[in-house]
């Protein structure tokens, strides 16, 4: 085709092809049409016509030959085939059949029909051709033409599986089937309603059925109950419970309101003296006890109370041979009766009925007490000595099911066992507050003591804090290093006790009444305590002033013994004085501090020996001031008393004071702690009486003295310079104060231990005392010099002739004036 002739040739076969046709066409023009479509038939050269069960646009006839035939849906509009009930129509391809519908089936006849007139079309049931076709528990139901699986009541289909059927649980799906008198019983494919233990069906209502209505049994009353014969049935909604009867109490290991519970009378608690302390008057407190505990009845345990509250105050009252005691026996026998009252007063406050009541005894003891069952909330239990208010759940016991008790006994005459108790204080907060070290605390009841019980025993640590308001019976007006604190009675575990704070402290005050919380209950009080502040400094000027004192002492006594060119009465005085002073000092420095706070027989001892030892050290001072009485005022009418009478007024008459002192009054000897005089009952005076009366004495030989050495020195020598004479007068001024015991003075203008100017003169100059006796008596004694020089001498190996030498020829030009010169004369 790609040739030089192709496109002609083509061209000249397309036309011939084209004159072929219009020849044949004119010359067959009655001819079948050639070009007629599928589904069709040649009518004539022009026209075809289309098959049964299908037409052209333009009819069953048509002469286009683009058109074509289509297919007749006979079962569908404008006019379907009817093939009567139960059947449809179904097309096909140039025709129609009819077929019985699903779930449907012909009687007779075939299965394909055309009309209405061969329908013999009737329901097939399913459920009897196909019992499987519902699988599980659900139920074939037949339909018109088809069938439906549905569950039996009871049943509801399960959500993962549509065809099978699961049990609805009708009590919990909220419908609530039965009455709330019952209880719902679900089964398989339906319910129950059941009357629930304890309840019964209502006269003439069936047990079971949905209409069921219940009501309580009374199981108390029917005798159905199984409560123990210790017990009483108590009927409660549905069931009952065993209540223990008054007066009675669960078991060990078994609780109240139960349905098992067993129950045991309630007994007078075992209550004995304690051991060691040995009175009348306590062991007929206690046979009067025993004669209660054998006595006592579940019924009247309210008037066992207050049998019992009289009893000890008769006994604190009349006390007889408790006062005898002594402090620590006091204590213990306070510490066994408040613990002991807890828990009698607890024990029995179990067996009288729910409510309260207060009771007050003649000698205004009061006891409250408040029993009703466990709850929440506050109760408050008051009287005119004190108030607390405690959480409700706080006296519960643990485990407890019964009723709880609240109680406060309240009582005056407990004072006289507890005075005179150690308190036991934070000493590092008041050392903060003071910024000295406390030593200790005095203090004095201002209220009752108030014992607080439960029916929880275990009150060391409670859950939440108790308030206390305490009724002021004194108004105190406070002092410095004074306050009024919370405090309460401490058993140490030893049966012995004291006063403590740890745990409890003041909320505020006003109106007579102090307000406290505590973490925890025992016996309280309201106590005005007042703090003895040790001043370090000051304790260690006493120490060192002692030592150094001490010291000097012991070689004035050598010094007086030994040396003979100075013997005489004077000399003699001083031996005394210095032998008085070294063993009081000693004694002082030794034992004058109580560490312990009880006043014993080693504490009372030593307090005598001082009381002894410095009133003859002031006697002796007496005698000094005699002695220099003798010397200055009447140098030539005498030599003094004699050595016999020296020792009966230095020794004797102190002997005579103490001896009355404590022959009148021997618990007067020892504090709580120091080992010296008590304060109270004026017995102070036994030693300041004598003191006053010996420096006064000596104040006023002391200033004739000064006048007549004034004198003296002018005599002597008129010339002599005025400088020089206030010079040696102020040196034997200042020496005879010491040995006069003139600086005394301060001790006894020391009514005030907070001028601490006063308290720091005092302290320097007496603890000095035995330091410038030293001075005074040897080392400005001309004659001691020498013989210490002796001493040194003979120590180093010297000769003693050529010292004995010098010293002869310069003694020889002494004067008088030499003589009374306080550095020469020993003056």
């Amino acid at each position: 085709m790609g040739g030089p002739h192709g496109g002609p040739f083509l061209l000249f076969h397309v036309l011939c092809f084209l004159l072929t046709v219009l020849e044949v066409g004119s010359q067959n023009s009655k001819a079948c049409a050639l070009w007629c479509p599928p589904n069709s038939s040649c009518v004539n050269g022009t026209a075809c016509r289309c098959a049964p069960g299908f037409i052209s646009f333009s009819g069953e006839i048509f002469t286009d030959p683009l058109e074509s035939c289509d297919d007749i849906n006979e079962c569908g509009p404008p006019s379907p085939v009817d093939c009567g009930g139960s059947a449809s129509c179904q097309n096909t391809e140039g025709g129609y059949y009819c077929t019985c519908s699903p779930g449907y089936e012909p009687v007779s006849g075939p299965a394909v029909f055309q009309n209405e007139s061969e329908n013999t079309c009737r329901d097939v049931d399913e459920c009897q051709h196909r019992p499987r076709v519902c699988k599980g528990r659900s139920i074939c139901i037949n339909t018109e033409g088809s069938y439906t699986c549905q569950c039996p009541p009871g049943l509801e289909f399960n959500p993962e599986d549509p065809r099978h059927c699961t049990d609805v649980n009708e009590c919990t799906s909220g419908k609530k089937p039965c009455h709330n008198s019952t209880h719902c019983l679900n089964s398989v494919g339906g319910y129950e309603c059941r009357c629930r233990p304890g309840w019964k069906p209502i006269a003439g209502s069936p047990n079971g059925p949905n209409n069921t209505v219940c009501e309580d049994k009374d199981e108390c009353s029917s005798g159905e109950h199984r409560c123990h014969n210790s017990t009483i049935c108590v009927n409660t909604v549905g069931s009952y419970t065993c209540h223990c009867r008054q007066g009675w109490v669960p078991r060990p290991g078994f609780q109240d309101k139960q349905m098992i519970t067993v129950c045991e009378e309630i007994f007078f608690p075992a209550w004995t003296a304690p051991p060691g302390i040995k009175s009348q008057r306590l062991s007929a407190f206690f046979e009067r006890v025993q004669k209660m505990s054998r006595d006592f009845k579940p019924a009247t345990a309210k008037k066992s109370m207050q049998d019992l509250v009289r009893s000890v105050d008769d006994l604190l009252k009349n006390s007889g041979d408790l006062e005898s005691l002594g402090q620590s026996s006091k204590h213990v026998t306070a510490t066994h009766l408040l613990s002991g009252l807890e828990k009698t007063l607890r024990t029995l406050a179990k067996a009288i009925p729910k409510g309260s009541f207060t009771y007050r005894s003649d000698d205004d003891t009061e006891l409250s007490v408040v029993v009703q069952e466990q709850g929440k909330g506050n109760v408050t239990v008051g009287q005119s000595h004190a108030r607390i208010l405690l959480d409700w759940a706080v006296a519960a016991a643990a485990g407890e099911s019964g009723p709880s008790v609240v109680g406060i006994l309240s009582s005056q005459n407990m004072k006289k066992l507890l005075a005179n108790a150690s308190l036991k204080l934070d000493l590092e907060k008041l050392k903060e507050t003071y910024e000295s070290p406390v030593r200790g605390a005095k203090v004095t009841l201002l209220s009752a003591v108030s014992s607080v019980f439960l029916s929880n025993p275990n009150t060391e640590k409670l859950d939440s804090n108790v308030s206390f308001a305490f009724t002021l019976h004194e108004q105190p007006e406070l002092k410095p290093r004074q306050e009024l604190i919370c405090a309460f009675w401490k058993n140490d575990g030893n049966g012995n006790g004291s006063w403590a704070t740890s745990g409890c402290w003041k909320m505020g005050s006003g109106n007579g009444s102090i307000t406290c919380q505590c973490s925890h209950l025992s016996s309280f009080a309201i106590l005005m305590a007042h703090y003895d502040v040790e001043d370090p400094k000051l304790a260690l000027i006493t120490k060192v002033g002692l030592a150094l004192s001490l010291v000097c002492l012991l070689l004035c006594i050598l010094t007086f013994l030994l040396v003979r060119p100075i013997q005489g009465s004077r000399t003699t005085v001083h031996l005394h004085l210095c032998i008085c002073l070294f063993v009081g000092s000693a004694i002082f420095l030794a034992g004058i501090e109580n560490e312990g706070g009880e006043v014993g027989t080693r504490c009372r001892l030593v307090a005598v020996l001082l009381h002894y030892c410095f009133l003859a050290a002031f006697c002796w001072m007496s005698l000094e001031g005699v002695e220099l009485y003798f010397l200055v005022v009447r140098v030539f009418q005498g030599q003094g008393l004699r050595k016999l009478w020296l020792c009966l007024i230095g020794y004797g008459v102190p002997l005579i004071i103490v001896g009355i002192s404590a022959g009148a009054y021997s618990k007067g000897y020892g504090r709580e702690k120091f080992c010296w005089l008590n304060f109270e009952g004026g017995f102070l005076w036994s030693f300041v009486g004598p003191v006053t009366f010996i420096v006064l004495g000596n104040a006023i030989i002391f200033v004739i003295t000064v006048w007549k050495l004034t004198q003296k020195f002018s005599e002597i020598n008129p010339d002599i310079k005025k400088l020089k004479k206030v010079r040696v007068l102020t040196i034997t001024a200042i020496a005879q104060l010491f040995v006069l015991g003139c600086t005394w003075v301060f001790g006894l203008l020391l009514f005030d231990p907070e001028s601490w100017v006063l308290s720091y003169i005092f302290s320097i100059l007496n603890c000095l005392q035995g330091f410038f006796l030293f001075v005074l008596y040897c080392l400005l004694n001309k004659k001691v010099r020498e013989e210490y020089r002796k001493w040194a001498c003979m120590v180093a190996g010297n000769r003693y002739s050529e010292f004995a030498t010098t010293t002869s020829a310069s003694g020889s030009s002494h004067n008088q004036t030499q003589a009374l010169r306080p550095s020469e004369s020993g003056m």
